[in-house]
This record gives structure tokens, C-alpha cells and sequence, in this order.
């Protein structure tokens, strides 16, 4: 007999901003970290434009894009060979994921719920969430608030390259889960890693 598809739902919620930015995902069970890496940049609304990784709290392990030429003082294993279904469970529900290491934006991953998928429905979907993702390369949490700040203030010197910056109009609070639309994680792998095949 044929082992029940699974259907896993997500927290994620980006560190060090307040109030929170997060969202809540459901992705297949049979997913890989790959697979959830790019669900998780396109729920976020990141570009996928830096290198990234998880790390399973409580573990020493690390998934993401190993170091071909031998600088990964980490040790990180592949995402694309390792799935989610192996790691997450009710006994280890957390991971973190950073994406951008010069920004270092930290993403709490939280399992929430595990349940048999249901036979009809896309997915993966984002089922819920809060205020708009960052600018990319915007210099992190910290860079991020004093965008903020010089956006709300008008009058401040840089408010009007920071405008230009953003390519116009910004409003962090501004977030609908059914805007969400979905990469196939295949065919992102197959872009990210065209030059090496």
C-alpha cells in the first residue's frame, strides 16, 4: 500500500524587524529543502538572488548549496537531496533559514501542523500572513528600520533617493496572501544551476 501524501504547514517569520513580517505556507511533504527554499522566496517575496541555508535547531547540520571549490567552513549539505519530511516533525519543528549572507536576513521556520494532503488543491499556497518583505540589498534589519524611518519622514535629505531606490512608491504594511503565485522549484533549480550541467 501506497504511503499517504502528506501536507506540511509553515511558519515563517523574519528576525530582527518589528513588527513581524511572516507567512504561512503549505507545502507537499515529499519537498525538499530546495523545494522549501524556493517556496519560501517566492511567499516572502525575495528574488532569490543570494545564496542561502537552513540550520536545524539542535542539530549541527546545515542545507542549502554546498561549496564546490572547498570554502564552506560549514559543511552544508545539499537541499536538493535532503527532504523535509526526514526533519521536520512535532519532536523538531524549527529550523532557521538566512538568505542574503551579507544582509543576513534570518527566517524562523516553524512546523505547525502535519496532515494527510487532500486530493484536490494546489500547492504549495500561502495561506496567511503579514506586512510586505524588504527591498533586497537594503543592508538587513537594521538597514531596513532606517529605510523606513527616512521613507516615513518627508522632509529627511535622503528621503527622495531612498524613494528612487525602491522605484517609487513603498507601503510595508501591504500584504495579501492570494497575490502569492508559485515557482516551480525544478525549473528554478534548473536556471540557478544551468552553467554546471
Amino acid at each position: 500500500m501506497a504511503e499517504p501524501k502528506m501536507l506540511f504547514q509553515i511558519r515563517i517569520e523574519l528576525l530582527g524587524v518589528d513588527p513581524p513580517i511572516w507567512r504561512r505556507i503549505e507545502v507537499p511533504g515529499e519537498y525538499n529543502f530546495w523545494d522549501l527554499h524556493v517556496a519560501i522566496q517566492d511567499a516572502m517575496g525575495w528574488q532569490d538572488c543570494h545564496l542561502h541555508h537552513f540550520r536545524l535547531v539542535g542539530s549541527t547540520l546545515v542545507i542549502g548549496i554546498p561549496d564546490k571549490d572547498g570554502g564552506d567552513t560549514l559543511d552544508t549539505r545539499a537541499g536538493w537531496e535532503h527532504r523535509i519530511i526526514d526533519y521536520f516533525n512535532y519532536l523538531s519543528p524549527l529550523a532557521l533559514y538566512e538568505y542574503d549572507f551579507g544582509d543576513s536576513w534570518l527566517h524562523e521556520v516553524r512546523l505547525e501542523d502535519v496532515r494527510p494532503r487532500p486530493r484536490r488543491g494546489e500547492y504549495p499556497r500561502c495561506i496567511g500572513g503579514a506586512r510586505r518583505c524588504p527591498p533586497e540589498d537594503c543592508g538587513g534589519p537594521h538597514g531596513y528600520l532606517e529605510l523606513l524611518r527616512v521613507m516615513a519622514s518627508p522632509g529627511d535629505p535622503e528621503h527622495s533617493s531612498a524613494l528612487e531606490y525602491l522605484g517609487g512608491e513603498f507601503d510595508p504594511e501591504r500584504f495579501e496572501p492570494a497575490e502569492v503565485r508559485f515557482d516551480d522549484p525544478v525549473a528554478r533549480w534548473r536556471v540557478a544551476f544551468a552553467e554546471e550541467e
